[in-house]
């Protein structure tokens, strides 16, 4: 055999892998991968193997590992080992000049999420983790330095991993009002609360705190961590809500270039619960945080927040579970009429286009943001919707439910309002006086016939001669009503005759045309 074709044979043998390169691989635990190996040979290679992780917080180096014990995760048949998990110094223990290295050592650290379903498991590892965000929150609270890049780098990326989660229950669908007593529901709580009030803590001491460059922080607080932090709005737990609702409007605040993005988000939110769910938990949260927003736009208002009111707010009152933010509402809407008086005919008109037809408490709610939206609005913009809204009134005034009867009677009890009727008796009170009088005469309730009366002599003493008028014509459709009736009961009673006469022969009964004249 020639010597070319003994070095040909001997280089297609497989080498043997130096010591060095076994040593060093086996200290770290991972087998270097085969360049010839398939992707599914890697993955159960994998599978079977054990994984030594470097402890939160250290370089790639090994100088460290003599002085902290890793922390090791195996898998076998299937079960997962927690690995060890030590709580680092404390930051007293240490020089200042390192104390910025061991803050980020401890937020990696707490980069661990822990299972809060089991109330006995790892009960040490959570305690470590609670006292060291604890650490961190204190840190940062008393912070006397400009935090650089790469803290605030390692803050978000541990708020992300503790906060952005999938939420622990589905969200309740909302109860009808009537069926339901918010104070007798059961509130739910996040088992995880002990940790994640922590990190909500910090996250609020950081977005608060006079070191932190906004410059620097949006680069890491970004549309996608804004858009994941809304999601949040829709936790069960009122308490993270709360924490929620600060940090929205810390963040609005520090950071002008979201503040658009974050309103178009919230009008996305509010037209999801409007027009496809009905379901969320965060609306009242999310309309209190808008409440303030509103409070401090300018003057005159853009075009894009009249359409905000318009699109979003107004028909906010079209969901059954309305009473379960209705104040935070109210409060908006008065805002903007506060802001520019004119609106205040587009809010009348967008509540009678959403006025409930069968929901009694409902529409006692409607009535009483009404007399708000009334108390501040103008004669001129009064006087654009006064006659649709006269109608809506007379029927509040006759609905047999007791409270939205003396609801509506109570906005006589508004000075303003009573003024701005006044001002245009002749033209409401002949479209309420029937209702007046059918209420003083017939309503069920006592308490509704003595407020009747009241409003009545109010209209009586403020124009005599109008109210006269008003008494007469209503007797006069009264008694055209009743001949009506009288005719129409004598044909019914006719073509009974007919038909009992003709019900034994069973011929047809023939019904003659009648021709009915206008009332």
């Amino acid at each position: 055999m020639s010597r070319s074709m003994i070095k040909q044979f001997l280089s297609r043998l497989p080498r043997k892998q130096s010591k060095s390169g076994d040593k060093r691989d086996s200290f770290a635990g991972v087998s270097p991968p085969s360049s010839t190996s398939s992707t599914s040979s890697r993955d159960g290679d994998l599978a079977n193997s054990r994984v030594t992780i470097l402890p939160p917080g250290f370089d790639s180096g090994f100088s460290h590992l003599s002085q902290h014990t890793h922390a090791v995760m195996s898998k076998s048949n299937g079960n997962t080992v927690m690995p060890s998990y030590e709580a680092l110094p404390s930051f007293k223990d240490v020089p200042s000049s390192e104390r910025p290295i061991l803050f980020i050592k401890k937020l990696k650290l707490c980069c661990v999420v822990f299972d809060f379903t089991d109330s006995m498991k790892d009960l040490k590892e959570k305690d470590i983790k609670r006292q060291t965000l604890q650490e961190l929150v204190d840190y940062v609270a008393s912070a006397n330095g400009k935090f650089s890049e790469s803290i605030m780098h390692e803050i978000i990326k541990m708020v992300s991993i503790n906060l952005f989660r999938t939420l622990t229950s589905p969200p309740h669908e909302y109860k009808v009002l009537q069926a339901f007593d918010l104070e007798e529901d059961e509130p739910v709580m996040d088992p995880a609360w002990s940790h994640l009030h922590l990190v909500y803590d910090l996250f609020l001491k950081f977005l608060q705190s006079p070191e932190t460059d906004a410059k620097l922080a949006k680069r890491y607080i970004d549309h996608s961590f804004v858009l994941k932090l809304l999601d949040l709005f829709d936790s069960e737990d009122i308490r993270e809500r709360e924490y929620l609702k600060t940090i929205l409007h810390r963040i609005y605040g520090k950071f002008m270039v979201h503040r658009p993005f974050i309103r178009k988000s919230i009008n996305n939110i509010f037209y999801q619960f409007i027009f496809e769910t009905e379901k969320h938990n965060g609306i009242a949260e999310l309309l209190e945080v808008l409440g303030s927003i509103i409070n401090g736009f300018a003057l005159p208002l853009k075009e894009e927040h009249k359409l905000f009111l318009v699109r979003a707010l107004i028909p906010l009152h079209k969901p059954k579970c309305m009473g379960m933010y209705h104040q935070q509402l109210s409060y908006c809407i008065s805002q903007f009429i506060e802001k520019d008086c004119k609106l205040a005919d587009t809010v009348i008109r967008g509540l009678l286009k959403f006025w409930p037809i069968t929901n009694s408490s409902k529409e006692v709610m409607f009535l009483g943001e009404l007399e708000e939206v009334l108390d501040a609005t103008q004669p001129a913009e009064f006087q654009r919707c006064m006659v649709p809204l006269s109608h809506q009134i007379a029927r509040c005034l006759n609905s047999s439910h007791f409270q939205v009867a003396e609801r509506a009677l109570f906005l006589w009890n508004n000075d303003h309002i009573e003024n701005l009727i006044k001002q245009n008796a002749k033209v409401i009170l002949p479209i309420i006086f029937p209702a007046l009088e059918r209420n003083a005469t017939s309503h069920w309730n006592p308490a509704v016939q003595s407020l009747t009366l009241n409003v009545r002599k109010i209209f009586a003493d403020n124009d005599p001669d109008l109210f006269a008028e008003c008494l007469k014509k209503f007797q006069e459709d009264e008694a055209k009503g009743k001949e009506i009736q009288s005719k129409r009961d004598s044909t019914w009673k006719r073509l009974e005759e007919i038909a009992a006469t003709k019900a034994a022969s069973n011929e047809p009964v023939l019904i003659p045309h009648i021709v009915r004249r206008p009332v």
